[in-house]
């Protein structure tokens, strides 16, 4: 037999269980903005029934209702939705980083603009067209040495930019191991109190998001692998672990540079910021600088064909080679061409040393480029230091009178000014470029660089639009059932609201029922 205050005790559990769903819709309603927030809901379920209590079974029909309690407060997540968006996540974060700094990359080359290499090129070239008119000009020749000067500039300046570019990669790596440390170790403490509050029958639904939210944040810096164990979840980068349960593992710079594969991409680190990072270091800018180191090289050095016109007077031993290898030396009456040949230089640097100065008696051209490094690169071409301190030492003729010590150039010639223009669109040999051009003329190689700087920029930019789309589509669709709702919360506030009140006017049912019973009756004789 059921006791009297039986249903006293049926209200109590309801508005006990609606007032947790209530506190539940709050706290949804409270976070509805949290980021990483999944919103909770209270599992009810009717409590265990009772029966009349006789000596054997009892003959009363059904069972007696005990009121209803809640059994959990879980959160609404399906992890193969966290698994989509982190995977998707990891492309995006590589993305960002190469298309930003192909961004910095295209700023830094500067093209087209009136400060670019190609306008300092372009007005070096000039220069000697300008100077070809009027070989005995001292205004030309400044002209041409403050313009050489520009573009030894413009080559170091520019190789300086892309070693920042590289250094600042380096510096962020650095900042994003900190950050992958600090989150591992979070997530790994995170996994211990959710394996205690859990161990005493409670959800941790809470932490379970916290733990999440930085599992998806770790995921767009590395490309990471998660799986969730009774310990928690354990995050590794291919084989270096980096969470296991409670435990972590410090990682380095070397560490991640060791996964990309020292240099090469080859390694487990495949995607994520500190991919796109090493990517744009060691690819990128570690290729474009090559690239301009090529084209500095190349300018002073590099193998060109030209055409020597009949009539020039080649310096006393000179060797040069014919367009079949073949060594040719002029000396003596040999010094003087009969015809014009075809023969191989090196860069203005060969050219320019087969002409004469006005020095007296007749004295041939020095190195028009110099290194202070031996070789020439971008960030070490200078202007020969004589010519930058005295512009008469650039050679313009390639005719002499007299012989012996009264050997004197031919002014007025300007046969080496208009070869050195020329050097504009005849076509050298690159060695080594990695951008496919092995022969053409200063201007295609650069415009190569350019063009392939312009079409990886692209690339990337498409790469990480797409990305986006795919990000957001998955995070829409997670939102769509883990995120809250505020007008479903509020129509459940209304649900439970109303459910309280009416387990309240039950009760209150009840007393008024208990009061009758206790004090309306058993009166009579009083």
């Amino acid at each position: 037999m059921s006791s009297t205050f039986h249903g006293i005790e049926t209200a109590k559990r309801s508005l006990f269980t609606q007032t947790a769903a209530l506190n539940t819709t709050g706290h949804n309603i409270a976070n509805a903005n949290t980021a990483g927030y999944s919103r909770q809901v209270v599992s009810m379920t009717a409590s265990r029934p009772m029966e009349y209590p006789g000596l054997s079974r009892s003959v009363a029909p059904g069972q007696l209702g005990t009121g209803v309690e809640f059994t959990s407060i879980t959160r609404i997540r399906q992890s193969y939705l966290d698994d989509q968006f982190r995977n998707e996540s990891k492309s995006l974060g590589g993305w960002e980083i190469q298309t930003d700094t192909l961004s910095k990359l295209e700023s830094i080359m500067n093209e087209p603009s009136e400060s670019g290499i190609r306008t300092v090129l372009d007005n070096f070239w000039k220069s000697w067209s300008d100077l070809s008119k009027d070989p005995e000009s001292v205004t030309s020749r400044k002209i041409v040495r403050e313009n050489a000067i520009a573009l030894t500039d413009a080559f170091n300046q520019t190789s300086r930019q892309l070693s920042d570019l590289s250094a600042d990669l380096t510096n962020n790596i650095q900042v994003k191991v900190d950050e992958i440390n600090s989150i591992t170790q979070t997530i790994a403490n995170l996994n211990s109190e959710i394996q205690r509050v859990e161990g005493l029958g409670d959800d941790a639904n809470d932490l379970r998001d916290q733990r999440d939210l930085l599992t998806d944040d770790l995921s767009k810096i590395v490309n990471i692998t998660v799986l969730n164990t009774a310990q928690g979840y354990n995050i590794s980068i291919g084989g270096i672990e980096l969470t296991a349960g409670g435990a972590t593992t410090k990682i380095t710079y070397d560490t991640l540079d060791e996964a990309f594969g020292n240099g090469d991409g080859t390694g487990d680190l495949k995607n994520g910021e500190v991919f796109g990072m090493f990517f744009s270091k060691e690819k990128y800018i570690a290729d474009y600088q090559k690239q301009l180191d090529v084209l500095a090289n190349t300018v002073a050095n590099g193998d060109v064909t030209i055409t020597i016109p009949a009539g020039s007077i080649l310096p006393e031993g000179t060797t040069l080679r014919d367009e079949n290898g073949n060594d040719i030396q002029f000396a003596g009456p040999a010094r003087e061409l009969t015809k014009d040949i075809k023969v191989i230089v090196n860069g203005l640097n060969g050219l320019h040393k087969l002409g004469y100065t006005f020095s007296t008696p007749a004295k041939n051209g020095e190195d028009f480029f110099t290194s202070g490094s031996g070789e020439i690169t971008a960030s070490s071409i200078r202007l020969n230091a004589n010519i930058a301190a005295d512009a008469s030492l650039i050679a313009t003729s390639l005719r002499t009178s007299g012989t012996g010590q009264n050997e004197t150039a031919v002014k007025g010639n300007n046969t080496l000014a208009v070869l050195m223009f020329a050097l504009k669109d005849n076509k050298f040999s690159f060695s080594s470029t990695g951008n496919g051009v092995t022969s053409g003329s200063i201007d295609d190689f650069y415009r190569s660089v350019v063009g392939q700087l312009g079409v990886q920029s692209q690339e990337a930019m498409r790469q990480l639009n797409n990305q986006q789309v795919l990000v957001e589509q998955v995070e829409s669709r997670r939102q769509s059932i883990s995120g809250v709702s505020i007008d479903e919360e509020m129509s459940n506030m209304i649900k439970y609201q109303h459910a309280y009140g009416a387990a309240s006017r039950f009760m209150t049912a009840y007393d008024e029922m208990l009061e009758k019973l206790i004090n309306g009756t058993g009166t009579v004789g009083r």
